[in-house]
This record gives structure tokens, C-alpha cells and sequence, in this order.
């Protein structure tokens, strides 16, 4: 024995040395080694069970535990069966003698061991396993242990992790649910015995006049007064104990429901049980306990009562979960929505004591939103379920869901009952198209509540309803692109729309008169104006007068995003119908961007220019927004009067660019400038009217931005006016035929803007050769980078246009694009320049290759050819980091239109193509981990194949005719093999992403050209691909495209599923190292030569479990082990 306690000190002072702050890492590695060497020695767990019952130090006991955990999940089969017996009856006694001083974990470690013991042996060597666990759970002494054995079973055995074969998988999964019945009894049984027993003695209070809880609503929902008398029953006052049993019976059923099917095993007297503990979680008061000696004490419901309730919404959560409800069990869904809505209704009730709001805030935050989970359940899964039963009133329903959500405690709470609206709305709108026959019937039974919220949600974007709330938001931080302000206001929003959608003139009286009053503040602003020394200046100066402008400022500006948002609901079919509603707001709109313009808001000096002003620039910059929405509707207007009488048209048009021209200039702030300009270019793209050209306005834009000595917009604006302007020239204009389209005229005009732009940039083409000072270098870096920026951006924007416009474009474009290909070698070991210039010709390719000619077009390919020699390209990716290897991805995606082309103008390249990508590139990435320009090169690759099969496999329709079978003729085969060979090597390497493109591209091709059919892949790759494939699920390295890789093996054998089953299935199983012969067999036997999808990827995945099962089983065992 003396050794066994000498290991014990030894140990303990081992672990104290290895926590203590003061120790090295290095010693910390050296104690480590020592403790895994002494783990992995046979007989080690004797030493261990004698330190769990001689110990007091949690380190040596969770240490001792680990040896155990190791023992039975890796090395089980070689223990001798006498060692395992002994250690199947020793720690289930030590856990009965020790359980109730053990420290929780080390007491839920030991449970999880003996669970661990039972998912290798239970039935046939550990018979007893589960009926102990039973016994446990009914003697009141162990019924919290019995509980904790009972979750921890549900965990480890039904969805047990992969080191089990699949056939005990499904074993372990049918004994579980020959147990369930049983099981749930016992937790019914527990849970309703300790409600009653509390019940029994809680002091049911004297009816207060306010409580008619069982008022018609609640009828209506529990169709029997019997139900709604057992729910108002006082909630029982708990002790510790029971409370404790009650949480893990809950925690118990939470686990259970989420893999047992939905099934009557599941009894209307536990679904009302656990509804009876929901309760817990809304209920706040505070309640008098008659103590054993007559005198009373107050009890608090505390934070743990308040957790019952959380437990229990959890468990009815995970049933509501499950989309598919078998028919006998839609009733007991009715019945659980049905108490879940009295819950609801107990929640939301007002009395003189609570608001609503109160009691939410009350409330356990997880209560709340597990609650909320349930209402999205509810809406999302069932409601289409229930919606036809005529017993569940759906209405009263939404009423209850209203108060819920407009009395919501925290922003997030409320944003989570904003998406179930939603949620509502879209099966609402889904269920109106497919049901128009009754449409109105639909749409009345929920008008009422519609227009409620939406009246309710615009009234929570307001200052002027909501400012405390709406102060809170913050409005600096970005996350995901936008602040908390804005994502308030726009899920706001998207809930408007909805709504404008399925009640267009409701939703149209409701906001216009807001937004009007609103406006109306904002256009008496100019009677306050006065003139100062030194500009204008606001005259309101009274902190409350400041104030109040604020917030109605703020509720204008998110007012005209609504309407903003809605311009969508006023074209199309619905154009002509709703035509004055829509007039009317583009009036307005035009008035105010006109109006704020001229009076120059944003210029003026205010009491409080930290607030004011930027008040008055995003009014003004939302206005021009929101007229920007609506140039779509401009469009149509302009096609149905273009013939008759365009008046109202044309003033609308020409008043918008009176108020957008005076922003287009240096000295306005940029939110603003940028508005204008976006205003401008839908107007140039979406409305295009002949005459935009002729107005004064523009063509005051047009000398602005052709004068070099003005000075040059920020960079996104010169790009968005002069995008704008080049629009204006080069998109035909609509409802006017080809003859009266002025071409000559607009293209001398284009020609004239483009050479205006482009004046500095085409003389660099005289001194870039020469060498350059670092100055001078920056000085032409920045010319370059500007003229680019423009030229791209306008190629960009007619590339989808008539073939006119890209003619014209091309034109004025030519002597430009010549200067860059001449400029480029000159900043080839630029990569910034080089970058900037790739773009530029990439966006050239894309968009005008036809009109540059091929010619031309050859010349540029060639240039770039020459310049991206190995070494360049090296240079390029290895050292110029992330520009460089951008600057070859451009060159890769240029090429990858060229290959692309249809006809055969650039098929002699492709040669060329193919070795600058097997010889130049790959070499050098191949071996790099890094996934920069792999995608880009497989993309390449994948198009050279895709469009260009005939450059490999020429195979004629006569050909195939005359065989019957097309064998067809390989071409450039050692191509064809080095880019497949690629592709398998891309399969072996770690990055998912490049292998689930890879591995995309194989099955088109396959699809389109039948790859995997092929005589050179079927008999010299094929099986390779599927090795490779089926090594990758093995190794578990792209476990998330498991499914694709099944579908994928499946279709590479299924071209030759006899030589798979006879050849390659065997030689896969002989060359897998770690299984023996005997094991060899089984797996084979196994897989089924099946012939479908379904059951082949089946045994695949089984096939792969089992292998590495047998592995993990193999390496468990005692060296020197003999199998027979």
C-alpha cells in the first residue's frame, strides 16, 4: 500500500507544483510528459481508483478521471475482461459512497465515465446499465444523480461522436428509444409529484378585482374553462431541493426532445406539466411562506424559480422546432399553443400596479428570449399549420404579439419581434398570391392589425413619440456597414414595405401626412434666416426651440427614407392607379431639394452647429435620396407622356437639376455632394430625357468638369459626374427611333469630354520612358490613378448597353487605351500602377473587346504575355505581397475572358495560355500554402477546358455515328493530363475553399462535357480522383463537404461501377495501413454494391466511420497484442 500512497503524495505535490503561478512552462511541459507517460501505462488505473478514494485534491482527482476517460474511449479492447468487470462495478460504488461531496464537476466527470463504459458494453457486458440509472431516478435519496447519468446517457449515446462503428451507432440509438416511454414517465412523474405536493400548501390568494384572467380571450384559446382553472392555480413555492430536481428533470426532457421523434409517447400530461413550470418564468411577485412557527416570512422569487421558467420554454422549444408533425400529434400542437398563449397573455396583462413594460423588465432576459424563440417558431413553422383551425383565433393572437413587441425591454428584444413581423407579413404576402381568388377576404380578416402596426412602428422611428428610446442608439459605430441607428431604422423599414405592399393606400395615408407635417417645419425655416457679417444664420437660438427643431429635423430625415423606400410599390402594373399619390410625392420631394439648395442650408450658421447642421446636410442629402428612388417612376411617366403633353414632365426634370447643380462643387460637404451626384447619374441612366443635354444646368456641369483650371472634385464625385456626363452622350435615348438618336453630334461631344479628361494623363506618353525623380514619379502615380479611376468607371457603365454606344465609347476612348499599353512596361515593377492599370484593361475586355478589334486586342495579350516572364511573375507573388499577387489574379481574370470568346479569333493563344499557366504559375504557387491567385488560376484553367473542349477531344457527330460509341480523338494530351494532374493536387491540400470550387468545377465539366466519362480520365485518372476523395473523408480535413465529396465519388464510379466494386474497391481496402485482414473484410462486406445515390454515399460514409473506428480500436491496443 505504501507505494499506492507514495504515488498519491508524489502526485499531489506534482499537480499543486504544475497550477501554481510561479512555475515555468518549461517545468510545467516537463510534469505534463510525466503524467501522460504514467497514463499510458497498463494497470495505471489501479493507481487511479485508489487516488479517487484517497483524495481530497480536485487536480488529482480530475487528473485520475482523464486516465479512465483515456482507458475506455482509446484502449478498452486490448483491457483484459477481469480489469474491465472490476471497473465496472468499483466506480459506479464509488460514485454512490461519494456523490454527495464530491465538487460538481468532478462528480459530473465520474458520471460521464460510467456513461462512457456504458456506450462500449450496455447490453451484453454491462446488462445492468440502464436499469440502474432507472432505480437511481425513483429512490428519492439519488434522484439528482440518477437525472444527471440520464442527460449525460442522452448526450454520449444518442448522437454519439465517430469513434463508434456505425452499426453500434444504430444499436445504441434503437436501445435508447425501446427506453424512451419509460423514461418520460419517470421525469412526468417526478415533476407533476413535487407541483402537487407544493401546491397543496401554497395559500392561494383572495381573487383581486383585477384578476379576470379567465376573460373571453382565454376561453377563446383553451376551449374548456377546466384548463384555464388549472393554469390560474398560484404558483407552489419550492425549496432548494425540489427546485434542484425539477431544473435537471427539465434539463432532461430539453436533451430528450431534441432527437426522439415527435410521438404520442410524448402525453398530454407532460406537455402540461412542463407548461406548468413555465410559468415560473413569468411570474414576479413577491409572496408570503407561513414558517413552522406561525410567524410569516417574505420570499423573494428568486433568479433560480425564474430559471425553471427558462428550462421549461426550452423544452417546448425544441419540440416546436420540428417542421415535421406526424397527424396524431397536431392536436397536442394546437394544445401547446394554446398554453403558451395563455403565457403570453399573463405576460402582456396590464394592471394598475404594472405597465406591460414593467413587467417585461421584471422578467429573467432569458425568459424573454426564449419566449421570443418560441413566437418565431410559432410564425415561421406551424402558423400555416393552425391557421385553419377555426378554434385558434389568430387575430386575437396578433394582438397579443403586438403588445409583446411594443413592450419590449432592450433594442435587441424588440429588433427579434420586428423579424417574426416580418416573418408574418412575408407568409401573408406569399399566401395572397397564391390564393387571389379570396385575396380581400384574407386581407380584411387582418387589416386592422396591419395598419395598427405599421401606425406603431413609424411611430417608434420618430423623435417626436420615442426620443428617449431612440437617443440610446448609437449612431457613430459601424458594425457590419452600418450603426446602430441605422439598422434600427431600416429593419423598421423593411417592415413598412411590407405592409405598403399588401395595403398600398393605407400605408400611403399614413405616411404622407406625417412626413407633410414634418416638411412643414423644415420650409418655414427661411423665415428665420437672417443675414450676419459673415454669411446667414439660423435665428432660433432658444435651447427648446433647438431642441424641438432637432428631433423634428432627425424624424424628417427618416420620414423621407420611408418614402424613399416605397417608390418601388408605385411603378409597373400599378403605375396608372396610383399615379397621383405618386405625383404628388415627387413634387414635394422636388420642392424641398430645390428649396434647401437655393437657400443654402447646409452653409448657414446655427445656435448649435455641433447638432443643427448636420441636422440640415442630411435632410437635405436624404431629400436627394429619396427623389433618386423614384427616378424609376420618372422613367415610366416619361414614357407615357413623351408624345402628348411632357410640360409636368419637363419641369420636374429641369426644376431636380436646378437643385442638384449649385451642390456639384468643392465646397459642400461630402455626404451632400455625394447625393447629388447619385441623383444626377440616375437621372443620366434611368430617366435619360432628350433634353438633358440643352439644359443650362448641365451643361454648366460639362464646362465645370472640362476646365482644367477648376478644381478637381474628391475622387468619387469626379468619378459619379463624370460617369453622369458620359450617360448623357452615349445611352440612345428611349421611346425615340434609331434616325432621330443625333449620333454625329453626341459622339464629337463624347470624343471632346474624353480628351478634356484625359489631357495630362495621354502626355505622359512622351516622358515615361525616360527615367523619373521620386517627385515626379508620385506626381504622374496620381494623374494615373485619377484618369483611370474615370475611364474604367465608364466603360463599366455602358458595357451591358446597344452596340452604338460602345462604339462611340471606344472611339473616344482609343488613343487612351493605346497610351496605357505603352505606359505599362514602364511600371511593371510598379505592382500599384500595374494594378490600377490591369483594371482598367480587364474592365476594357469585358466590356469592349468586340469594338478594340482583334488586332488590337492581340497586341495587348501579347504585351502582357511578355512582360509576366517566370521571373516577373515571381516577383510579383513572392515578394510584392497582396498588390503583387492582385496585380497577377487581374492578368489571370483578363485571360480568362479571352479563352472565353466564342469563334476562333483567339484560339491561337491558347497554347500560349496553357504554358504560362502549367510552366509560369503554377511551379510557383503550387507548393505555397498561402490561397493567393489559386482560384483565380483554377478558374482560368477550368474556362480554358470548359470553353475550349475541342482543343483537346475532337470528336465529330459523323465520327460517333459510324462507332456508335464515340471514341474520340485526344489532342494536346499532355496539357490535358498536367492541368487534371493540378486539379487532384489542389484535393490534398487544406484549403476548403479552393477545394470545394475545385472540386465544383470537375462535376460541370462532367455535367457539360461528361469528363469523368472520357477514355483518358476513366482509365488512367479516374480511380485516383476517388482515392484521393475518399482519403479526404478518412482524414476528416474538409469535414464540411462531406456531402459534396459523396456526391462527387459517386459520380466518378458510377461511370464504371463494376471495375469500383471488383478492382478498386479491394486494392483501397488492401492498401489502407492500421486495419487488419480480418477487419479488411467486414468493411468490404459492408458496402453494398448498390447502384443509387442515395444508398452508395451511405457506404461511403459508413465505410469511412468504420475505418477509422478500426483504427482507433487498433492503436488501443497493448503492444504485442496477437490477433487471431
Amino acid at each position: 500500500m505504501a507505494s499506492e500512497e507514495a504515488s498519491l503524495r508524489a502526485l499531489e505535490s506534482l499537480m499543486t507544483e504544475f497550477f501554481h503561478n510561479c512555475t515555468t512552462n518549461e517545468r510545467k511541459r516537463e510534469i505534463e510528459e510525466l503524467l501522460n507517460n504514467f497514463a499510458q501505462q497498463i494497470g495505471a488505473w489501479r493507481f487511479c481508483l485508489y487516488f479517487l478514494s484517497s483524495t481530497r485534491n480536485d487536480y488529482v482527482m480530475m487528473y485520475s478521471l482523464t486516465v479512465f476517460e483515456n482507458l475506455i474511449n482509446k484502449m478498452w479492447l486490448g483491457v483484459p475482461s477481469q480489469d474491465k468487470m472490476e471497473i465496472r462495478s468499483c466506480l459506479p460504488k464509488l460514485l454512490l459512497a461519494h456523490h454527495k461531496t464530491l465538487p460538481y464537476f468532478i462528480r459530473n466527470k465520474l458520471c460521464k465515465v460510467i456513461v462512457d463504459i456504458g456506450r462500449q458494453d450496455w447490453p451484453m457486458f454491462y446488462h445492468d446499465f440502464f436499469t440502474n440509472i432507472l432505480q437511481l431516478i425513483q429512490s428519492p435519496v439519488t434522484t439528482p444523480l440518477g437525472l444527471i447519468m440520464l442527460k449525460t446517457t442522452s448526450e454520449e449515446l444518442a448522437c454519439p461522436r465517430e469513434d463508434l462503428s456505425v452499426a453500434r451507432k444504430e444499436e445504441l440509438r434503437k436501445l435508447l428509444l425501446d427506453q424512451v416511454q419509460t423514461v418520460l414517465g419517470l421525469l412526468t412523474g417526478i415533476l407533476e409529484s413535487i407541483w402537487d405536493k407544493h401546491s397543496a400548501t401554497a395559500a392561494t390568494p383572495p381573487p383581486s378585482p383585477t384578476s379576470g384572467e379567465s376573460g373571453d380571450l382565454l376561453s377563446s384559446l383553451l376551449q374548456s374553462p377546466s384548463a384555464a382553472k388549472l393554469l390560474n392555480q398560484p404558483i407552489p413555492i419550492l425549496d432548494t431541493d425540489s427546485e434542484y430536481v425539477c431544473s435537471l428533470a427539465l434539463e432532461c426532457l430539453a436533451h430528450l426532445f431534441s432527437w426522439i421523434p415527435l410521438s404520442t409517447s410524448i402525453t398530454p400530461s407532460l406537455l402540461t406539466t412542463i407548461f406548468h413550470f413555465a410559468r415560473f418564468g413569468c411570474d414576479t411577485r413577491v409572496r408570503k411562506m407561513p414558517s413552522v412557527n406561525g410567524s410569516s416570512q417574505t420570499t423573494v422569487l428568486g433568479p433560480e424559480r425564474g430559471r425553471l421558467g427558462v428550462l421549461a420554454m426550452a423544452c417546448i422549444n425544441e419540440l416546436m422546432s420540428k417542421n415535421c408533425v406526424p397527424m396524431e400529434f397536431e392536436e397536442y400542437l394546437l394544445r401547446m399553443f394554446q398554453q403558451t398563449f395563455y403565457l403570453l397573455q399573463k405576460i402582456t396583462k396590464e394592471n394598475n400596479a404594472h405597465t406591460v413594460k414593467s413587467r417585461l423588465e421584471e422578467l429573467d432576459e432569458s425568459y424573454i428570449e426564449k419566449f421570443t424563440d418560441f413566437l418565431r417558431l410559432f410564425v415561421s413553422v406551424h402558423l400555416r399549420r393552425i391557421e385553419s383551425y377555426s378554434q385558434f383565433p389568430v387575430v386575437e393572437f396578433l394582438a397579443l404579439l403586438f403588445k409583446y413587441t411594443f413592450h419590449q425591454p432592450t433594442h435587441e428584444g424588440y429588433f427579434s419581434c420586428l423579424d417574426i413581423w416580418t416573418l408574418f407579413l412575408d407568409y401573408l404576402t406569399s399566401k395572397i398570391k397564391s390564393r387571389l381568388a379570396d385575396k380581400e377576404a384574407v386581407l380584411n380578416r387582418y387589416e386592422d392589425a396591419l395598419v395598427l402596426l405599421l401606425t406603431e412602428v413609424l411611430n417608434r422611428i420618430q423623435f417626436r413619440y420615442n426620443q428617449a428610446q431612440l437617443e440610446e442608439l448609437d449612431d457613430e459605430t459601424l458594425d457590419d456597414d452600418q450603426t446602430e441607428w441605422q439598422r434600427y431604422l431600416r429593419q423598421s423599414l423593411e417592415v413598412v414595405a411590407k405592409v405598403m405592399e399588401l395595403l398600398p393606400t393605407h400605408a400611403f395615408s399614413t405616411l404622407f401626412p406625417v412626413l407633410q407635417d414634418n416638411l412643414e417645419v423644415y420650409l418655414g425655416l427661411q423665415q428665420f434666416v437672417v443675414t450676419s457679417g459673415t454669411g446667414h444664420r439660423l435665428n432660433i437660438t432658444a435651447e427648446n426651440d433647438c431642441r424641438r427643431l432637432h428631433c423634428s429635423l432627425r424624424d424628417l430625415s427618416s420620414l423621407l427614407q420611408a418614402v424613399g423606400r416605397l417608390a418601388e410599390y408605385f411603378t409597373g402594373d400599378v403605375f396608372a392607379a396610383r399615379f397621383n399619390d405618386a405625383l404628388t410625392v415627387v413634387e414635394r420631394l422636388v420642392k424641398v431639394t430645390l428649396y434647401g439648395s437655393q437657400i443654402k442650408l447646409y452653409n448657414i450658421e446655427t445656435a448649435v452647429p455641433s447638432v443643427l447642421k448636420p441636422d440640415l446636410i442630411d435632410v437635405h442629402a436624404q431629400s436627394l435620396a429619396a427623389l433618386q428612388a423614384y427616378t424609376h417612376w420618372l422613367a415610366q411617366f416619361y414614357s407615357e407622356v413623351h408624345r402628348q403633353n411632357p410640360e409636368q414632365f419637363v419641369s420636374l426634370v429641369s426644376t431636380a437639376l436646378e437643385a442638384i447643380t449649385p451642390l456639384i462643387s468643392n465646397k459642400v460637404q461630402e455626404k451632400l455632394l455625394l447625393s447629388a451626384c447619385h441623383l444626377l447619374v440616375s437621372l443620366a441612366t434611368t430617366v435619360r430625357p432628350v433634353f438633358l443635354i440643352n439644359i443650362p444646368a448641365v451643361q454648366k456641369v460639362f464646362t465645370r468638369i472640362t476646365d482644367t483650371s477648376a478644381q478637381r472634385l474628391p475622387d468619387k464625385a469626379q468619378v459619379l459626374v463624370c460617369r453622369a456626363l458620359s450617360n448623357v452622350l452615349l445611352l440612345p435615348w428611349p421611346n425615340l427611333p434609331e434616325g432621330e438618336q443625333q449620333w454625329a453630334v453626341r459622339s464629337t461631344n463624347h470624343a471632346s469630354l474624353v480628351s478634356a479628361l484625359t489631357r495630362e494623363y495621354r502626355q505622359l506618353k512622351a516622358t515615361a520612358i525616360l527615367p523619373q525623380r521620386k517627385v515626379q514619379l508620385e506626381d504622374t502615380k496620381v494623374i494615373i490613378h485619377q484618369t483611370l479611376s474615370v475611364l474604367e468607371d465608364i466603360v463599366e457603365s455602358i458595357s451591358g448597353e446597344s452596340t452604338k454606344s460602345r462604339q462611340i465609347c471606344y472611339q473616344s476612348l482609343q488613343e487612351s487605351v493605346q497610351v496605357s499599353l505603352a505606359l505599362f512596361p514602364a511600371f511593371i515593377h510598379q505592382s500599384d500602377v500595374t494594378d490600377e492599370m490591369l483594371s482598367f484593361f480587364l474592365t476594357l475586355f469585358q466590356g469592349l473587346r468586340v469594338q478594340m478589334g482583334v488586332p488590337f486586342t492581340e497586341q495587348i495579350i501579347q504585351t502582357f504575355l511578355n512582360m509576366f516572364t517566370r521571373e516577373q511573375l515571381a516577383e510579383s507573388i513572392l515578394h510584392e505581397g497582396s498588390t503583387g499577387c492582385r496585380v497577377v489574379e487581374k492578368f489571370l481574370k483578363i485571360l480568362q475572358v479571352v479563352v472565353q470568346e466564342p469563334g476562333q479569333v483567339f484560339k491561337p493563344f491558347l497554347p500560349s495560355v496553357i504554358s504560362l499557366c502549367m510552366e509560369q504559375v503554377y511551379p510557383i504557387i503550387a507548393e505555397r500554402s498561402s490561397p493567393d491567385v489559386k482560384a483565380e488560376l483554377f478558374e482560368l484553367l477550368f474556362r480554358v477546358l470548359h470553353h475550349n473542349w475541342r482543343y483537346f477531344f475532337k470528336s465529330s457527330v459523323l465520327a460517333s455515328v459510324q462507332r456508335g460509341v464515340a471514341e474520340e480523338q485526344m489532342e494536346n494530351e499532355a496539357q490535358f493530363s498536367a492541368i487534371m494532374q493540378a486539379f487532384g493536387q489542389s484535393f490534398l491540400q487544406p484549403d476548403i475553399h479552393l477545394f470545394k470550387q475545385n472540386l465544383f468545377y470537375l462535376e460541370t465539366l462532367n455535367t457539360k462535357q461528361k469528363l469523368y466519362h472520357k477514355k483518358i480520365f476513366r482509365t488512367t485518372m479516374l480511380f485516383q480522383f476517388v482515392n484521393v476523395l475518399l482519403q479526404v473523408l478518412v482524414h476528416k480535413s474538409h469535414d464540411l463537404l462531406q456531402e459534396e465529396i459523396g456526391i462527387a465519388t459517386y459520380n466518378m464510379a458510377s461511370v464504371d461501377f463494376d471495375g469500383f466494386y471488383s478492382a478498386f474497391l479491394p486494392e483501397f481496402l488492401a492498401s489502407c495501413d492500421g486495419v487488419d485482414s480480418n477487419q479488411k473484410n467486414v468493411l468490404g462486406r459492408n458496402f453494398k454494391m448498390d447502384r443509387d445515390l442515395p444508398s452508395f454515399t451511405q457506404n461511403v460514409h459508413r465505410l469511412v466511420n468504420d475505418l477509422r473506428y478500426y483504427r482507433l480500436c487498433n492503436d488501443s491496443l497493448p503492444p504485442g497484442t496477437v490477433k487471431l
